[in-house]
């Protein structure tokens, strides 16, 4: 389907219709927030989210529906696997209708974590233009279920006016001023290398190995990776050599 002026209006009003979250800024971060609670009403998903791309080519969250949602969303990147990944990495939609069962068999250790916050199907939608890739929209379901036609077409749409939203910003901020609100996507990131090369160090062990254990520590506790580098970095956590 090929967006009409009609549609990217109509979902532009949705966006409008929605209040961001109070703590955030009134700039894009909280327009995406708004796009997100608006994709959850006029889609038959439960939640949103959106994964940008940002200063040396990571990719962070960028906003969400609801905590869940952002939850779910973020563990992609602490497990590094998931369909929001799959789909940038393809270009195309990544869709998971039920991860109990065929569709998620993909991503083992994220099916798992995602379920069990009560998350049971995942589309993802890549922000691109030819070759460019901007990031994804991720709409997150309760129970198994495909999309209908008429809700793909829709998820399209506002795939589309998350893009374009973003180039507008962009054009109109210009780049510094962007990537500086944008930069609250990737504090966590900046926390996590911090907390790697620490334990690089501490460990006796490289890059790869010192993520891996970030990682695995982060799912052990239930908690976000950003929020584990952080206790890393602040002393607060102590991560012990494994025995040889």
């Amino acid at each position: 389907m090929t967006a009409t002026g009609e549609d990217t209006a109509w979902v532009r009003g949705l966006i409008a219709a929605e209040s961001p979250d109070p703590d955030l800024s009134s700039g894009s971060i909280a327009w995406l927030q708004c796009l997100c609670r608006a994709a959850t009403r006029a889609l038959p998903v439960t939640g949103a989210a959106i994964s940008v791309m940002v200063a040396g080519g990571t990719q962070g969250l960028a906003a969400a529906s609801d905590t869940r949602s952002e939850l779910v969303e973020e563990l992609q990147f602490t497990l590094g696997e998931g369909p929001c990944l799959d789909a940038r990495s393809q270009g195309r939609p990544v869709l998971a209708p039920d991860l109990a069962g065929e569709s998620g068999g993909r991503w083992p250790a994220y099916t798992s974590a995602a379920m069990e916050h009560g998350v049971e199907a995942v589309f993802a939608f890549p922000m691109r233009i030819g070759a460019v890739r901007l990031g994804v929209l991720d709409m997150y379901r309760a129970r198994p279920g495909v999309l209908p036609p008429d809700a793909l077409d829709l998820a399209q749409v506002f795939t589309g006016v998350a893009l374009t939203g973003l180039l507008d910003a962009h054009e109109v901020m210009g780049a510094d001023r962007l990537a500086e609100e944008m930069g609250q996507i990737s504090r966590y990131r900046v926390e996590v290398h911090h907390a790697q090369g620490m334990l690089q160090v501490q460990l006796g062990v490289g890059p790869e190995a010192a993520l891996l254990r970030l990682r695995a520590e982060a799912y052990l506790q239930g908690r976000r990776l950003g929020e584990v580098a952080r206790d890393v970095v602040d002393r607060k956590l102590t991560l012990e050599r494994d025995e040889a």
